[in-house]
């Protein structure tokens, strides 16, 4: 038998789930807790009884931990870019890629934050919300006509161009309606990390943004200020996600920040306004370092950006940052309840036990998509039985539907109780599929003790009301 966290005797090495301590940097959201008895609540929500309410599988957001991380980054760089410490100030806009609902918009905007969307419906959840166009931004690198009409008819505060055509585009839309439409230029800074090839977006091979190398991204600034109907609010770039490490950012903003000093002394026009991305990491499982806090973000990157400001001989720009994973990530968790569980014998003699759920790859892509890691933990009950290697998978008909690779569970794991996997409120609803036609898993906000979907569990009403020969 071996404690909470160690690894069992012949697991190789695999790890239980560490215990919810409340601490912001964990894999669980601050307000989880094990009862007496040993079940997992959320918020003061025991799980079992979220389960037997609810059903499984269920997404389980703690809007008290969320409100927590936007607000304090929020307030770590409204303070570390404070125009008393020479800075121009910051914005923070929330990407909500990550995961976004109605409710969720409007508790990032409560607690200081924009929205970053990335598409018109992202564009329309914001809005249904009642985040005010003017601090609601709209990504994308092939935005349609459509998309574009409604940021421009709606006020957005800053459209994102992705390429040399789009420009063109924008402007025509915005002469239509009478207006001058804002506009930052996305920039391929060369710079480029994150947890995966897929994730890292400011390498030159790939689809976003406009190369500072080749000079795409400053023809783009002179395109647009060429343009009547244009307002150039500045210079963006996104260097990837899953970043744990600064220095990427750090090199990103010097290289946008020589790009605003050049423009402005060629044309005389100093743009007011620097995007520095998002992409900052969490912890997925007790492997994975901690990850900077905001306020340690926000003071290395107020260092970089005064100091070079100062070197360029150019007056600090505002500067914005868009989080989304760090904020909604380590609040969620994925309950399941499990099914089968069998033991397959591997090479050596070793064993491993599998544990399959009744969710899987349809609510939780990463792993197969990125070999993203996760853990997971009994919900429903605390154990002394010795742990065991095992890997959680999911009902569809693939062998690739992995939920968890290797963790420890006891040996005692049986169908009927309850897993939970943390850290999955990012991308976890919001890549969810129907394959297999399996219903899209509900997702229940947890606040003192009460829940309430904010999102719906899908129906098979709902699978076959897009059917047009049902």
């Amino acid at each position: 038998m071996t404690g909470a966290t160690g690894a069992p005797d012949g697991a190789a090495g695999v790890v239980s789930a560490p215990e919810p301590d409340g601490t912001p940097g964990g894999v669980w959201s601050t307000g989880v807790r094990r009862t007496r008895d040993g079940a997992l609540a959320v918020a003061g929500a025991d799980l079992r009884e979220v389960a037997a309410e609810h059903g499984t599988p269920a997404y389980v957001l703690d809007e008290d931990d969320l409100r927590t991380r936007a607000r304090a980054f929020a307030e770590a760089f409204a303070s570390a870019f404070s125009p008393e410490r020479g800075l121009a100030g910051a914005d923070v806009y929330y990407a909500g890629k990550a995961f976004l609902s109605v409710a969720v918009a409007r508790w990032v905007h409560e607690e200081g934050l924009g929205v970053d969307t990335a598409t018109g419906g992202e564009l329309a959840v914001a809005l249904r919300a009642g985040v005010p166009g003017a601090v609601i931004g709209l990504h994308g690198n092939n935005k349609s006509d459509e998309e574009l009409t409604a940021a421009v008819r709606h006020g957005v505060g800053r459209i994102v161009v992705d390429s040399l055509s789009e420009i063109d585009r924008v402007a025509a839309l915005a002469a239509a309606a009478g207006v001058r439409a804002p506009v930052m230029v996305r920039v391929t800074t060369g710079v480029h990390a994150g947890g995966h090839e897929f994730i890292a977006t400011a390498h030159e091979d790939q689809k976003f943004g406009l190369s500072l190398t080749s000079g795409a991204a400053r023809k783009a600034v002179d395109e647009i200020l060429a343009a009547d109907s244009l307002e150039l609010v500045g210079l963006h770039s996104h260097i990837g996600s899953q970043i744990l490490d600064l220095a990427g950012f750090e090199a990103a903003a010097r290289a946008v920040l020589t790009l605003r000093a050049d423009v402005a002394r060629t044309t005389g026009r100093l743009m007011p306004e620097v995007d520095l991305g998002g992409g900052y990491g969490i912890r997925y499982t007790a492997a994975d370092a901690v990850p900077p806090a905001p306020r340690e973000i926000a003071e290395r990157l107020a260092t970089i950006v005064g100091d070079r400001c100062a070197d360029l001989g150019t007056a600090p720009p505002k500067v914005s940052i868009e989080p989304g994973r760090s904020v909604v990530g380590p609040a969620g968790l994925t309950l399941y309840r499990v099914g089968t569980v069998k033991d397959v014998a591997l090479d050596g003699g070793a064993a491993r036990t599998y544990v399959s759920v009744d969710g899987g790859m349809s609510d939780n892509i990463r792993p197969a998509l990125y070999g993203a890691a996760y853990t997971a933990a009994l919900a429903n009950r605390r154990s002394d039985a010795d742990l065991v290697s095992a890997r959680v998978v999911g009902k569809h008909c693939e062998s690739g539907d992995i939920v968890v690779r290797d963790v420890a569970l006891p040996a005692d794991v049986r169908d009927g109780d309850l897993l939970a996997v943390p850290a999955t409120g990012a991308y976890g609803r919001s890549m969810a599929s129907t394959y297999n036609l399996m219903p899209r898993p509900p997702v229940l906000a947890v606040r003192d003790g009460r829940t309430r979907a904010i999102v719906r569990r899908e129906s098979l009403d709902d699978l076959l009301a897009l059917d047009t020969e049902a």
